[in-house]
């Protein structure tokens, strides 16, 4: 199933503005020098720079289901000597059991079709003893002030394209039962949280999320499914910016976080 987002400018602008610091601080303290680490879903590549950077010389390898996506990775992490990439799916993984000490995924769980499946295959491929870890957000957590007309509209119409496309927007707190679902019983969860209320902020976000609900392939799905019209959408990218030009404009989004043993 293909990345129900895309890679537009509007995405990417949020996926590169990821790191370790503001995206995985929960993984930090079991990061150490040697480890092997696999990057699940990894994008662009900053999150799994700055993991590369912590387990070196131990080696990392990210994967992700867009070929094209793993291009600017590479890019991002020119550097470094200790990263690889290369094109799989999460479902099925190609490394054999216990190939890696950290298997870690952010953002993918809520995409995939059966993130069960996908903790399966991420513990198989952990050593035992390793450590899984996931942290995705969960959009029924999503709150902001103030909230202009239009901008209501565009979370039932993202649930309604992205569950249409097998995903799941509330997959934070479903979390700890995907994880015991998976077979996994050293389960520990956490929880932690985005917040834009700087101006500069503001801007960036109203036109990274209002931006892909006009622009990206969101846009081209929710019309095509039937969830909105060009005009709504249109409508549901003014308020956000008319968020982001409220003096008082405040966002948040709460990620559930779970660190397995495998």
């Amino acid at each position: 199933m293909p990345y129900v987002h895309g890679h537009h400018t509007t995405v990417l602008s949020s996926h590169q503005w990821r790191t370790v610091e503001n995206s995985a601080a929960y993984l930090i303290e079991h990061l150490r020098p040697g480890a092997s680490l696999l990057d699940v879903g990894c994008g662009p590549g900053t999150i799994t720079a700055g993991l590369a950077e912590r387990v070196a010389p131990g080696p990392v390898t990210g994967i992700d289901s867009s070929a094209d996506v793993l291009d600017e990775a590479r890019r991002t992490t020119g550097g470094l000597t200790n990263v690889e990439f290369s094109a799989a799916d999460v479902h099925a993984l190609d490394f054999p059991d216990g190939t890696f000490d950290i298997v870690h995924a952010h953002q993918v769980l809520q995409h995939v079709p059966d993130p069960v499946q996908a903790l399966r295959e991420m513990r198989r491929v952990c050593r035992p003893g390793g450590i899984v870890a996931a942290r995705d957000a969960d959009f029924g957590t999503m709150a902001w002030y103030p909230s202009p007309p239009g901008m209501d509209a565009w979370r039932p119409i993202y649930y309604k394209t992205a569950r249409e496309g097998g995903g799941e927007p509330d997959a934070g707190r479903r979390l700890v039962a995907w994880a015991r679902e998976a077979g996994f019983t050293d389960v520990t969860a956490g929880a932690s949280a985005w917040c834009y209320s700087t101006p500069e902020e503001r801007e960036w976000w109203s036109e990274s999320w209002g931006g892909r609900m006009l622009r990206s392939t969101v846009a081209e799905r929710a019309i095509a499914g039937g969830h909105a019209t060009r005009a709504e959408l249109e409508e549901v990218y003014a308020g956000w910016k008319a968020w982001a030009a409220a003096e008082h404009g405040w966002y948040s989004v709460t990620h559930g976080e779970i660190l397995c043993r495998a």
